[in-house]
């Protein structure tokens, strides 16, 4: 029992420091890299909590000369090509030391045990600060996103809704050929970056890369998150439609950038589907760690139920391809999502 216990002091002394030290190092970076001093004092109100636990009690029962995994080492950990690589594999040190303390901490102290747990939690949201993507980024301050549909206008169409601020724009059409699926992806997606907003190709990834899109959105039956990913490169911007609670978890699980919930209301993109309702929206509000939008059937009559039930971000279609003028529409919508912030 007395071996017992000293081993897991060990563990817990030897995990306190991993911890506090990656967390310094990642302190040092937000404060003279990003010049950040809220990521700071976060990475530093760590550092003393676990501070407060390290007691000499624990220390006394470090063993360095006797300790075997001190030689221990693998190739990876010699090489930091760039700021972004040291910060994640400094992060993951952290996570995993906090993982190891919650569980030993558990027979040591059930406070420190719980303590980590919740740090644990505080290092996944300082990891998502830290590595967002500057696209993602652009995202996740978007709260209204078009979602095209055919029309002879389209550019027409596209460029008054972004001279009326929308900053998020996803190309859609299911039956053109591929030859104006590619000539239309491309016109709009320079349309879109000249007006700094992102452009994002609806299932077509090969077409997203050739045309250099911010992303791709998936639907249900399309290529799996991993493989779009792997052919676009680790910063676009990969997107998956949701319809039920089975379907968030799944895109959550696969680490879409963010989600669609709906339909909401009944709608032509979607014919002969039925409507997941504002029960669906409801639900993402509690549940949905990821951005998410809603969508369907959503126009300037509805949309205050929709961003009553939860919403944050919504996404439509003819609300502002069949308006008469599409600059005014988009503000009047931006308006209302303003003022449900």
């Amino acid at each position: 029992m007395k071996l017992e216990t000293t081993a897991i002091k060990r563990i817990l002394d030897a995990n306190l420091d991993r911890a506090r030290e990656g967390l310094r190092i990642i302190e040092e970076w937000c404060r003279f890299g990003l010049d950040n001093p809220d990521l700071a004092q976060e990475c530093k109100e760590m550092r003393h909590q676990l501070a407060s636990w390290h007691s000499i009690d624990l220390k006394r029962h470090r063993d360095t000369a006797g300790d075997i995994g001190r030689d221990l080492s693998h190739p990876r950990e010699e090489i930091r090509e760039t700021i972004e690589g040291l910060l994640q594999a400094n992060l993951a040190r952290v996570q995993e030391a906090f993982r190891v303390l919650e569980e030993y901490g558990k027979l040591y102290d059930l406070e420190l045990g719980i303590a980590c747990k919740q740090l644990r939690y505080r290092v996944y949201q300082l990891e998502s600060k830290l590595l967002i993507s500057p696209p993602l980024e652009k995202l996740q301050a978007s709260p209204l996103y078009l979602v095209t549909s055919p029309a002879e206008n389209l550019l027409e169409i596209v460029e008054l809704a972004l001279k009326g601020g929308l900053k998020l724009v996803q190309y859609r059409h299911k039956t053109a050929a591929d030859t104006i699926r590619l000539e239309e992806a491309a016109k709009l997606c320079e349309l879109c970056h000249r007006y700094d907003a992102l452009f994002i190709m609806n299932d077509r990834v090969d077409i997203a890369k050739a045309i250099h899109a911010d992303g791709v959105h998936l639907g249900q039956q399309d290529v799996p998150i991993s493989l779009a990913r792997q052919f676009l490169g680790p910063g676009a911007i990969i997107g998956r439609s949701t319809t039920n609670p089975q379907e968030m978890a799944k895109a959550i699980q696969e680490k879409a950038d963010y989600v669609g919930v709906g339909p909401v209301y009944a709608t032509p993109t979607k014919a002969g589907k039925t409507p997941a309702g504002l029960e669906y929206v409801r639900y993402a509000r509690e549940n949905c760690p990821l951005p998410w939008f809603a969508i369907g059937g959503i126009d300037s009559n509805n949309i205050k139920e929709v961003l009553t039930a939860g919403a944050q971000r919504v996404a439509v279609v003819r609300a502002i391809m069949e308006a008469q003028h599409p600059d005014v529409v988009t503000q009047e919508l931006l308006n209302q999502l303003g003022l449900a912030e």
